[in-house]
């Protein structure tokens, strides 16, 4: 987001609430107690946790959740927004699942702009046929992130079982086209690709195909993989592009260390679509659950003893938070 777009999202009250929390949070890191005088940031909320595709990794893909699959309802997101658009700067339509299978999301989105929000979401880039591209620009979502992992279908569909890259390629092509044609400045539209062993070799060619197409960015990521412990199929031989490295017992383990503070606890939050509050999108499950917005105010949750209690448990024991153990920090490359 450059400096322009984010003046244009943040108010006086928004600037105030940034440095409310900014303050607590290093007050909080630096004496080891927990201080909360401002609120998220940014929030994540989740359209849907379907997805068409089955990728490895992920439990929209592999379909293993212990909580149920749903669709987040029009009535739900606008009480959430109505609730902290004031103060909140940055909404982020993605937690699980594919956004564009919500039939409402993309009216959503045209909601949340017009809280004057920063909009951002991910997608698989399936569903970017003509009628969602007008809509999406339409709408006025800043930000869209396509996941394109691999520049040939036979490397593609290792990650992105299910997936079809040339409909991927097209709908890129798509909305750039029709970005020029409008004369719109969003979205702002960024190639993400998903470094992964069988696609590692596929990096310059993804470059060239970015500058090809004419998409705004391109963002290497590296991959959150759960069982990773005694070496994994999907772990990069690149130490540039993993999150992982392997120790001198033979054992992998995580690049960077964890440590007993995580900024996320006082500047963001995740609400999934049915409405509950958890800490991050390391949270799959939605394990943590500190309170639900269809019970309680998202204030009273934020500010609750059980979240509170939470985050004086990250100062002190990060590493015995199952959530946290596979957690890294700096997982994104910007080119």
């Amino acid at each position: 987001m450059n400096l322009r777009v984010l003046i244009k999202h943040i108010s006086i009250i928004r600037l105030l609430n940034f440095i409310k929390v900014y303050f607590s949070f290093h007050v909080s890191r630096l004496l080891k107690l927990n201080l909360q005088f401002g609120f998220p940031i940014s929030v994540s909320i989740e359209p849907t946790t379907s997805c068409n595709l089955r990728c490895p990794e992920c439990p929209s893909g592999l379909r293993t959740f212990q909580r149920e699959t749903g669709m987040l309802q029009n009535d739900l997101f606008i009480e959430v927004i109505n609730q902290i658009h004031s103060k909140t700067s940055y909404l982020t339509f993605y937690f699980q699942g594919e956004p564009y299978l919500n039939p409402d999301f993309l009216d959503m989105v045209k909601y949340a702009v017009n809280k004057k929000l920063f909009t951002s979401t991910s997608t698989n880039g399936h569903y970017l046929n003509n009628e969602n591209i007008l809509k999406t620009i339409e709408s006025g979502l800043n930000q869209l992130i396509i996941s394109i992992d691999g520049t040939t279908q036979e490397i593609y569909e290792q990650y992105r079982i299910g997936g079809n890259l040339s409909k991927v390629i097209e709908g890129a092509k798509n909305i750039v086209n029709q970005k020029k044609k409008l004369k719109s400045k969003t979205p702002h539209i960024i190639f993400q690709f998903l470094v992964v062993k069988p696609n590692e070799h596929q990096i310059k060619d993804i470059e060239y195909l970015a500058k090809e197409i004419g998409v705004d960015e391109l963002r290497f990521k590296t991959a959150q993989i759960y069982n990773y412990e005694n070496g994994n199929i999907l772990i990069p031989q690149n130490e540039n592009y993993s999150r992982y490295i392997k120790g001198k017992n033979g054992k992998w383990r995580l690049k960077n260390e964890i440590k007993n503070e995580c900024w996320r606890m006082w500047s963001s939050c995740v609400i999934t679509w049915d409405g509950k509050i958890v800490p991050c999108c390391f949270d799959k499950d939605a394990k943590y659950n500190m309170g639900s917005i269809t019970k309680k105010t998202f204030s009273e949750i934020w500010k609750s003893e059980e979240y509170n209690f939470f985050r004086r448990k990250i100062l002190k024991t990060r590493n015995e938070i199952d959530i946290c153990k596979n957690c890294s920090e700096g997982t994104t490359i910007h080119i």
